[in-house]
């Protein structure tokens, strides 16, 4: 028996990490293709009701997702968590993120977007009471010169314009506020009920942009109202279910590194499908963006010796 236990234990190590690779490929790839679908439809669904209409899809998938096992439901402490995530992450960011794709290619959005980790480094210092250290500093200024280039490619192209640059910033930091908002509940909710409950809170945030999300869907062909219902199911309940079930098995810092190729996945998606490309300022741009949040991931080497009190 104990010899079988045994063998079987690699077997089971195995399959494990090959689900948690399969997990995170369609993670990636779901929240890559999101930035093309939202580039797409800003053509015609304005970005009110196309977030409104994500947010009531994922809310009734998510829903289903929740509802299937035993829940456990926030206390009173963790409301105002929630709607600080609700709010800034599932509401405000796609308000920003959906108004800026309709001024900048989708590349570039996602690019941008990767400055979250900085800003969750730089709010942790003041909300947190983390450390500031020199590593922190300068990935931080590496990272804001990263947007600062990518903003004067556009400036100087036909391509977009610094608005929707500036939007997709407000995205990051929403996004930064949301992630913070988020670390604290995880240790104490389920990430499905913390994801669900954020998702209706940011659709109430959406709900001025209801009439316009009427006349979307009565006005709009079938394919505008797939790809509304492909952002809500897909890269919103699917994807946040598959990262959550790969969080739970791997480690996060190692993880949240390959979020990294998102913004290369989605310019290949949008170069494929909508036959665009950013800007050449913007490659170099978003390589410094990805250095400056490497470069805040690193700790000072502890100092050895010295004086103790």
């Amino acid at each position: 028996m104990d010899s079988r236990t045994a063998s079987e234990a690699p077997s089971t190590t195995r399959r494990t990490k090959v689900l948690v690779l399969a997990a995170v490929a369609v993670t990636l790839l779901l929240w890559a293709s999101a930035f093309v679908a939202i580039r797409h439809l800003g053509r015609d669904v304005p970005p009110g009701a196309l977030s409104l209409g994500r947010l009531l899809v994922a809310s009734v998938a998510l829903g289903v997702l929740v509802f299937r096992r035993p829940r456990t439901w926030p206390g009173r402490r963790d409301w105002p968590l929630l709607l600080l995530c609700g709010v800034g992450w599932f509401g405000v960011y796609n308000l920003a993120l959906n108004e800026a794709e309709r001024r900048i290619d989708a590349g570039t959005s996602a690019l941008i977007v990767q400055i979250g980790p900085i800003i969750v480094a730089l709010l942790a210092t003041v909300f947190l009471g983390e450390r500031m250290h020199r590593w922190l500093l300068l990935g931080m200024a590496v990272g804001f010169a990263g947007v600062v280039v990518i903003a004067r490619g556009f400036s100087s192209g036909e391509s977009g314009d610094m608005v929707g640059v500036w939007l997709a910033v407000l995205a990051a930091i929403t996004y930064a506020v949301g992630v913070l908002a988020q670390k604290p509940l995880l240790g104490r909710l389920p990430g499905p009920e913390v994801t669900w409950i954020a998702c209706i809170i940011g659709a109430v945030v959406c709900l001025p942009w209801s009439g316009e999300l009427v006349t979307v869907v009565r006005d709009s062909d079938a394919s505008t109202l797939w790809w509304i219902a492909y952002l809500g199911i897909f890269p919103t309940a699917i994807a946040f279910s598959t990262w959550a079930f790969v969080l739970a098995r791997s480690d996060a810092g190692t993880l949240t590194l390959t979020t990294f190729l998102v913004p290369f996945i989605a310019t290949l998606i949008a170069w494929a499908l909508l036959s665009e490309v950013p800007p050449p300022l913007t490659f170099v741009g978003g390589a410094l963006c990805i250095a400056g949040v490497l470069l805040t991931r690193r700790r000072p080497r502890p100092k050895v010796g010295g004086a103790s009190g």
